[in-house]
């Protein structure tokens, strides 16, 4: 767990990957300013441990009912704990989710159809790899497969802020599967019927992952939902040079 700001600590700032802790770590800095934040960093291997995990770090640390702001997969994590415990969140902001339907899924080709030849080949080179390895060198090809991802994904990226991020191959083969098969049979936007809160989603209209997976499906099943598009940006806003500044003087109205 790590705090910024100053108590209580009413918002909690949710990682993507699975197996990406540290990256939202510019948003919780900038975030408390003016407000206690939370950064829980996700390490258990299972979809269901990673749900417990989270809601014990909430209960432990935070201000309950917090709010959660949840990136990319932290978006879904943050979904999913809100149905299950829908007393323990106060509001779900969701950016840059992933589709909530298969019929939406085709990210890997928008995301191949950006790269150049070479970024292709290594990718391809890639795969091979995080299908053979083990321990080191499968993170090492894991974090080199989130790089070339990250070009496709950004539209006028800014510099990287040099925030440590600790990726963890392990912790997405054992989270991803059983997360992707929960949407693929419908019960992930089954759940979002059982969220209470009010959810707001802010997305880039350059991000692989398609706007409208995110707010077509949940614009059926939630009871008090906002839908944010940002122009000229990509999946990551707080380091988008065109939105970077409209996405968090969105996320700090909403945030609270």
């Amino acid at each position: 767990m790590r705090t910024y700001g100053n108590p209580p600590f009413s918002v909690a700032v949710i990682h993507g990957g699975p197996g990406a802790a540290g990256e939202m770590t510019p948003v919780a800095r900038e975030l408390a300013v003016d407000r206690g934040v939370l950064e829980p960093l996700q390490t258990v291997a299972t979809l269901r441990g990673q749900i417990d995990e989270l809601r014990a770090a909430c209960e432990a640390y935070g201000d309950v009912p917090i709010v959660l702001v949840g990136f990319s997969w932290g978006a879904w994590l943050g979904y999913l704990l809100a149905a299950e415990y829908p007393l323990l969140v106060k509001k779900l902001v969701l950016v840059s989710s992933g589709p909530y339907e298969g019929r939406y899924t085709d990210i890997d080709k928008v995301r191949l159809s950006r790269l150049s030849a070479a970024d292709r080949a290594d990718i391809e080179t890639l795969t091979a790899v995080l299908d053979d390895a083990t321990g080191e060198q499968k993170d090492e090809a894991f974090v080199r497969f989130g790089t070339l991802m990250g070009k496709a994904d950004a539209y006028d990226p800014l510099p990287d802020s040099g925030d440590p991020v600790d990726v963890r191959a392990d912790i997405y083969a054992g989270v991803w599967p059983a997360a992707a098969e929960l949407r693929r049979s419908g019960g992930l936007l089954q759940l979002g019927g059982r969220i209470e809160c009010p959810v707001v989603a802010i997305h880039g209209s350059y991000d692989p992952h398609p706007a409208a997976g995110v707010q077509e499906p949940l614009s059926r099943v939630l009871k008090d939902f906002r839908f944010v598009l940002l122009e000229e940006c990509g999946h990551k806003p707080w380091f988008e040079r065109r939105a970077r500044d409209a996405f968090y003087r969105i996320l700090r109205d909403q945030a609270r």
